[in-house]
This record gives C-alpha cells, sequence and structure tokens, in this order.
C-alpha cells in the first residue's frame, strides 16, 4: 500500500518562493476550502506532476512555473510503501527529476524516460490513468471510468488487479517473437545458400573428375594428331630435298657463270682498247717510232676476231645465264618451302613437348579433387549445424506462440478479470444502494456497461442525468479502491475529491456521500476540495484553507 505523507511545492501556479505543505496522512478527512482561483486544486495538480510529470488539470508545463518569479519551480511529495521511504523531487527552471529511496537518490545515468517508467512500473506500479481513477475524482480534467474507452478501462483494471505485468510480458514477448522471425528468416536464407553451396560444390567435383578424364583424352587425341602432321612435315621436307637435290648446283653454277661473264666482259673491254689505239695512232707513244701501216692493218684485223670470238661467247654465256635463272627461281622457291615446312615442324614439336606434358600433369592431378571434396564435406557439416539450429528455432518458437495465446487480452488476463468480475459488479451495486441509487451495474469481460433498473429496463450510462452519473463515478471509484486494497496492488492511503459535492449532487447525495466517506476506514485519508464550506464544514476532521494574498497563494 502506497502511504502518502506529504506534499509541497513552491513557485508553483500561484505559489510564491516559499514551500506550501500539506500533510496527507494527518487527518481522516479534510475540507479544502477558498475563493475561485485561489488555489485549491493545485493540491491535485502538485501530486499528479511531481508523480507524473503532468498536472491533473488542462494546463501546459511552461504555464505552471509562477508568472512572477519564472523560476526554481519545485513539487516534492513524500510516501512510503511498506518500510521504504520515497521522495518524488521534480521542478522547472531549471529541470529537477529526482528519487530518493530511505535517503538515498537513485542513480540517474538512466535517461529520462527509463527513470520515469521505473518510477511508474517498479516503484508506483501506476500509471497515470489508474491513479486519477483510484485516487482522483474530480470535476476538472477528469475522464470517468465510464467515459473512456474499453481498451483504457482495460489497463485500468489491469493495474488496479496487478496484471499489466502480463501486459510488460507481452510487449517483451512481441520483440522476442519478431527477433524470433528475422531469425528464423535469416537462418533459412542461411540454409538455402547452404543448400546451393553443397550442390554447386558438388557438381563441380563431378566436373572435375569427369573433366579430368576428358582432358587426358582429348590431349592424347592432340598428341595423335600433331604426330600425323610432323610425320606429313617430314615428307613434304623430304621430297623439296629430293627436288633441291635434283637440280643440281645451282648456287655453284650460277657462280661460274657469273665470273665467266665478267672476265669475258673484261677481255672484250681490253681487246676493244687495243683496237681503238691502232686506229687513233700512227706512232708508238714509248719510241716515238712511226707504226708501219701493214702491222696496224694486221693487229686492228686480230684484235676485230678476238672481240668478235668474245662476243659470241658472251651472248652464249647470256642465253646459259638465262636458263640458270629459270632453275634459280625454283631452286629458291623450294628453299622457302622446306624452310616454311620446317618452321611447321618445330611448331608441331613444341605443342607435342607442351601435350605429353598436359598429359603427364592432367594424369597425376588428384590435388584439386581432394580439396574440393574436404571443402564439400566442411559444406555438409555447416547445413548440419544450420539445419539444427533452424529446429531450435522452430522449437523456441512454438513457445513462444503458446505464451503469445497466453498472453493474448482474451488468454489468462481475461480468465483472471472473469474471477473478478463478480466482485467488481457486486461492489459497484453496493457501493450504488449506499448513495440510494437502486440499480443493477453490471461489467462484462469487454467492459461494456449493462445498467438495469427495478424493472429490468436497460439503460446506459449516458442515459442518466449528471447526478446519477457522478454517483455512478463515485461507486467505481471506491470499487477500485476496495479492488486494490484486497489485492494490495494499488492501494493507496489517499481519496481526493474536486467540486463533487459542488455539482450535481443534491442534499441527500451528499448526505450518502459522506456516510460512504466516514466507512471506507481510518487508513484512508480524504480530501474534499469545495465551495460549500458552510454546509460541509462540521463533517470533517480537518480544514484547510487557501487564499490569496500579494497575488500569491497561501493556506490561512
Amino acid at each position: 500500500m502506497i502511504m502518502f505523507k506529504a506534499i509541497r511545492w513552491k513557485n508553483f501556479l500561484s505559489t510564491g518562493n516559499a514551500f506550501t505543505e500539506v500533510k496527507l496522512n494527518k487527518s481522516n478527512s479534510t475540507l479544502i476550502l477558498g475563493d475561485n482561483g485561489s488555489g485549491k486544486s493545485t493540491l491535485l495538480d502538485a501530486i499528479t506532476f511531481a508523480l507524473f510529470n503532468k498536472p491533473f488539470r488542462n494546463i501546459s508545463k511552461p504555464q505552471l512555473i509562477n508568472t512572477i518569479n519564472r523560476k526554481k519551480m519545485v513539487v516534492e511529495v513524500e510516501f512510503q510503501i511498506g518500510n521504504t521511504e520515497y521522495l518524488i523531487r521534480r521542478g522547472s527552471a531549471p529541470g529537477i527529476f529526482d528519487i530518493e529511496i530511505n535517503g538515498d537518490l537513485v542513480d540517474q545515468n538512466a535517461n529520462l524516460r527509463d527513470y520515469q517508467r521505473h518510477l511508474e512500473e517498479s516503484i508506483l506500479k501506476l500509471n497515470y490513468k489508474s491513479f486519477t481513477q483510484i485516487v482522483i475524482l474530480g470535476s476538472a480534467s477528469f475522464t470517468p471510468f465510464m467515459q473512456l474507452t474499453p481498451n483504457i478501462r482495460r489497463e485500468i483494471i489491469e493495474d488496479i488487479l496487478d496484471i499489466r505485468i502480463f501486459t510488460t510480458m507481452k510487449e517483451v514477448l512481441k520483440s522476442k517473437t519478431s527477433e524470433m522471425k528475422d531469425k528464423l528468416k535469416d537462418i533459412e536464407n542461411e540454409l538455402a545458400v547452404t543448400k546451393e553451396k553443397a550442390t554447386l560444390q558438388k557438381k563441380y567435383i563431378d566436373t572435375l573428375e569427369t573433366d579430368k578424364q576428358e582432358k587426358i583424352d582429348k590431349i592424347a587425341a592432340e598428341i595423335i594428331t600433331t604426330e600425323e602432321s610432323l610425320a606429313t612435315l617430314q615428307r613434304v621436307v623430304d621430297m623439296y630435298t629430293n627436288e633441291k637435290t635434283q637440280l643440281g648446283d645451282v648456287e655453284g653454277n650460277r657462280k661460274k657463270l657469273e665470273s665467266f661473264k665478267t672476265d669475258f666482259t673484261r677481255k672484250i673491254k681490253e681487246q676493244k682498247k687495243e683496237l681503238d689505239f691502232y686506229h687513233n695512232n700512227d706512232d708508238c707513244p714509248t719510241c716515238k717510232q712511226e707504226i708501219p701501216h701493214d702491222f696496224k692493218e694486221t693487229m686492228s684485223s686480230e684484235k676485230e676476231t678476238k672481240i668478235t670470238t668474245l662476243e659470241k661467247a658472251s651472248t652464249d654465256l647470256d642465253n646459259q645465264w638465262s636458263e640458270l635463272d629459270k632453275v634459280y627461281e625454283d631452286y629458291l622457291d623450294i628453299n622457302q618451302k622446306i624452310l616454311d615446312t620446317n618452321n611447321a615442324m618445330i611448331t608441331s614439336q613444341t605443342i607435342m613437348q607442351r601435350l605429353i606434358l598436359e598429359k603427364t600433369d592432367a594424369t597425376n592431378k588428384v590435388g584439386d579433387i581432394e580439396k574440393e571434396t574436404a571443402a564439400l564435406k566442411q559444406v555438409a557439416k555447416e547445413l548440419f549445424g544450420k539445419t539444427e539450429e533452424r529446429t531450435e528455432l522452430k522449437e523456441e518458437q512454438e513457445y513462444l506462440n503458446i505464451a503469445d495465446s497466453l498472453l493474448k487480452d482474451s488468454g489468462i488476463k481475461t480468465k483472471i478479470i472473469r474471477q473478478y468480475l463478480p466482485v467488481i459488479n457486486k461492489l459497484v451495486n453496493k457501493y450504488l444502494k449506499s448513495m440510494d441509487f437502486f440499480v443493477q451495474f453490471d461489467l462484462d469481460e469487454t467492459f461494456k456497461e449493462t445498467i438495469k433498473s427495478r424493472h429490468r429496463d436497460k439503460f446506459s450510462y449516458a442515459s442518466f442525468s449528471e447526478g446519477e452519473k457522478q454517483r455512478i463515478d463515485l461507486a467505481l471509484v471506491f470499487t477500485w479502491r476496495t479492488i486494490a486494497k484486497m489485492k494490495n496492488s494499488a492501494s493507496t492511503n489517499l481519496l481526493l475529491l474536486d467540486e463533487v459535492f459542488d455539482s450535481s449532487l443534491d442534499v441527500n447525495g451528499t448526505d450518502y456521500v459522506m456516510q460512504l466517506l466516514n466507512t471506507i476506514g481510518e487508513e484512508t485519508n480524504v480530501f474534499v476540495i469545495s465551495h460549500k464550506g458552510d454546509q460541509l464544514f462540521d463533517k470533517f476532521r480537518s480544514v484547510i484553507k487557501f487564499e490569496k494574498k500579494n497575488n500569491y497563494s497561501v493556506i490561512s
């Protein structure tokens, strides 16, 4: 049970720079009075702001800071749970958010949102909606339980029954389920890739083994073809060599004819020179004597005869040279063919050597197949591991699916709520009768109401008058507090009623409510904010009055 002890605030709304403090456990019933704008409802805003960082009324956070001082706004609330003392301190300008447990400040390494979550989930075990339904019933900025949506109604009842843990578990489970789907998707993809890898590896090994024999056979065929080609080329070389032999010593004959031709040309030139001498000279240039005419005629005739003979021999030599030229062309052609054929043989021999080496290498090469077979075994091992991992993940997913079905709204939470619905409905009807409102009120599993009159006519919440609605709201507040006390979940000593008696309750309704308040137990501290001081003054054990002094709200 949360035992609220005190609330204090300064520079909050219309309050000045000195702390205003209200003891929350001093009296079982306290009436809070004051004129409009005097600061009576500040108590509600201060408590919800300290606990949940938001005021009860529809006021923006910047407007909470006193407009005159404009800084150092602080609200502190003290409460006790069991033997543990808590102090929550929150403020603005500068921003403050402290949680003290037994006087020690809680580590604030976590971000502000996580710090607030720790306060709501681990300490208070209440969120803002649940707190305002159990602790506060107000006329301003308050949405009664019956005006909330079914989903929010469910959240509040889950808080009261202390089964919100299942919702938290559901959220955690949702995250885990999403992660599991991602993991399964990843492992399925990895399995598909690994299977494909194994298939390709097996095909590759089969190809290696097939290609090895095919390669050996192909090389052997190429060797035979190359050997045949070499034999053919050798026969061609032999044929051209024989033809060359039959032509004789063409090179030697050509050199002899060339030598003869040069010799004949030289001799003809010498004879012509001597002939020109006898034709052009009458005296001997050496002895200066006259050359006889007959001698000149005789010598000229001899020279002409020699020249004629040499020229005829030269002509015969030219004819022989022409015939030899034809043979020489054939000789050169045969030589070129022999050279080309020899080059082709050299190329074929080089190919033959390479083919022999390739055949030897292909015959002896088994390392690649052994290496790839070892790689295939590794892939198979990896495939087996991933298959086992998928099986484990699917098994875990089944457990998550079972947990999900249990944690659904229609699962374990609904079963627990079903057990409490008769108690809840019984309590609501009990409090309605205590306020002289005789109807049969029932909530179903979806938290929709059915309201029947004594004559079994069906009504809805919206069909009642404001005063009747307020009695239903009060009955629900008292019910939630009773259930919370039974569960020891969201139970608290504090009950705040803001202008409940000022709105739609008539005199009888007011009396009935006061009778209820007097029966809710000594552990409850009720604060009623009202303008009806004259009617309610003598009904409360203590009174707090707010008033404005110098534009600041103070307790007089």
